[in-house]
C-alpha cells in the first residue's frame, strides 16, 4: 500500500542512501493513503487525484508535526510503500478521509518519493505558528492560505540529506 507520512526535516536524517535504494526506519504512527473513506468522499476524481488528495493532507499534518516541535519550519512528507497488514484505516488524523494508522514498527521501508517546501517557505510556516501562539484566528487564515498555496518539490530518494533546510 502506498502511503504518505508527515514528517519532519530533522526525521529525514535517519534515512539511509545507498546505491540500490535510500531506506528509512518507519514506526508505528498516523499517515495518510487512498482509502474507502477517501474515494468516497470524492467520487468524481480518478487514481491519481485520490493520491494527491491524501498527500495534501498528510502535508496538512506534517504542518502540525512543525507546530508542535522546535525543528526547522518546513513541511515534508514521504511517499513509502509498505505492506497492506502494517496499516489499519483511521487514526488520529483529525478524521480526515485519507487517515491511516502505522500499526507496527517498519525498519528499513525503500523510500519512493520525498516531497519538502522550498526554504523561502520557512517565512510563511512561521507566520502560522505565529498566529496560533497570539490565538489570531484571521492571521492564522491568511498564513495557512499562504502555506497550502505552495506546491511541496518532489526529491528523488536519493537527494533525502540535501534537501534545502532555511
Amino acid at each position: 500500500m502506498r502511503i504518505y507520512v508527515p514528517v519532519t526535516l530533522e526525521e529525514l536524517a535517519t534515512a539511509v542512501v545507498s546505491r540500490n535504494a535510500t531506506r528509512w526506519d518507519l514506526g508505528a504512527r498516523p499517515a495518510h493513503a487512498v482509502t474507502a473513506a477517501l474515494v468516497a468522499a470524492l467520487p468524481d476524481e480518478d487514481t491519481e487525484g485520490h493520491e494527491y488528495a491524501a498527500f495534501l493532507m498528510a502535508a496538512d499534518d506534517s504542518l502540525a508535526l512543525v507546530a508542535a516541535g522546535d525543528g526547522a519550519p518546513l513541511r515534508v512528507v514521504l511517499s513509502l510503500d509498505v505492506p497492506d497488514d502494517a496499516v489499519e484505516v483511521g487514526g488520529p488524523t483529525d478524521g480526515a478521509p485519507s487517515g491511516v494508522t502505522v500499526t507496527r514498527d517498519l525498519p528499513g521501508v525503500r523510500v519512493e518519493a520525498v516531497h519538502a517546501d522550498e526554504p523561502e517557505a520557512a517565512a510563511d510556516v512561521l507566520a502560522v505558528l505565529a498566529a496560533v501562539d497570539a490565538d489570531d484566528d484571521e492571521a492564522l487564515g491568511e498564513a495557512v492560505e499562504r502555506v497550502t498555496d505552495r506546491d511541496l518539490l518532489w526529491y528523488d530518494p536519493s537527494e533525502v540529506h540535501a534537501v534545502p533546510r532555511p
